[in-house]
């Protein structure tokens, strides 16, 4: 008798194999879904401006010329220290160059980090909760163990020894901020597995016989994976914010490059005479975090709720 067989008899046993919120509609169903994703934005005109500002953020890390044609890593010397006008939307810093240019070309080096960031907290994270969740026993308590000494130590403070270990540069920042979030991708990925494994449909597909490895990949990631993703849409802000960390304390990409917390770390000295060089800069990490976090909460409550 073929897997698929046996999986097939164990969603006829119960009418259903998952829960039918997680069924993907048919190819009729697809205009009504985009009309109801529509119809969700249109009435939140907050997440409609966040996702908006999320793309925006998107699209200057990878087509920065979309935004600027300016270089940012050259300036003019007799036109250092001009406030934000027409010609120059951020200003210019004490060399001369484009702040705005440099914010915008600096997005890619910070949606670089952050990015990397999030896949090895979301990778290593969700590995060892599915592992302990659905193995259990003293694999599960040795994992969990291993993971309450990882929450015990404060995130920035392993993120500095992780990345003085490492040494620096963005992608050893990113790693550093990476492993720090695998502890909150463990618990709560280990959670929802224990929850679905638990499910009537999962204990009809073991009771027809459906290997380990079926029961794994057709029952319970599919519907353990939905925190796990909402969570790392919020871990996407909190990441932008350590390694912005990072790279204020000089541990980022060297200089000239600009990235989002080293722009604010070079401004801070002119504070009294340009604002700008840190308040700008400043500006663009928190609408990106904030936009972030109000398109995380959309997905964890809002939409569920109105499906």
């Amino acid at each position: 008798m073929s897997q698929s067989l046996v999986d097939d008899r164990a969603e006829a046993a119960l009418g259903f194999a998952r829960p039918a919120g997680n069924r993907s509609p048919g190819g009729p169903g697809r205009p009504a879904d985009v009309r109801r994703v529509l119809r969700f934005l249109v009435r939140r005109p907050g997440l409609l401006l966040s996702v908006v500002v999320l793309v925006l953020v998107v699209l200057a890390a990878f087509r920065p010329d979309l935004f600027t044609s300016q270089d940012p890593l050259t300036g003019v010397p007799s036109q250092n220290f001009r406030g934000p006008s027409g010609s120059h939307w951020f200003g210019t810093d004490e060399l001369g160059r484009d702040v705005f240019s440099r914010v915008v070309h600096g997005a890619q080096l910070s949606l670089k980090a952050t990015l990397i960031a999030v896949l090895v907290a979301f990778v290593i994270g969700g590995l060892l909760g599915v592992v302990a969740g659905f193995v259990g026993r003293w694999v599960d308590d040795v994992l969990m163990r291993l993971v309450d000494v990882l929450l015990s130590i404060p995130a920035l403070f392993l993120s500095l020894a992780l990345v003085t270990a490492l040494g620096y540069g963005t992608v050893k920042v990113a790693v550093a901020v990476g492993i720090t979030g695998v502890a909150s991708f463990a618990r709560v990925a280990r959670a929802e597995v224990l929850r679905v494994r638990q499910a009537v449909f999962v204990e009809a597909s073991r009771s027809c016989g459906a290997r380990w490895y079926s029961v794994l990949g057709r029952h319970v990631l599919p519907n353990a994976a939905g925190p796990v993703i909402v969570l790392a849409t919020l871990d996407f802000g909190a990441s932008i914010l350590a390694v912005s960390a990072l790279s204020f304390l000089g541990y980022g990409a060297p200089p000239p490059a600009p990235e989002w917390g080293t722009l604010i770390s070079d401004g801070r000295n002119y504070l009294a005479n340009a604002w700008w060089l840190t308040a700008l800069p400043g500006l663009a990490i928190a609408a990106t975090v904030l936009a972030a976090n109000r398109v995380a909460r959309a997905l964890d409550g809002e939409w569920a709720r109105q499906r």
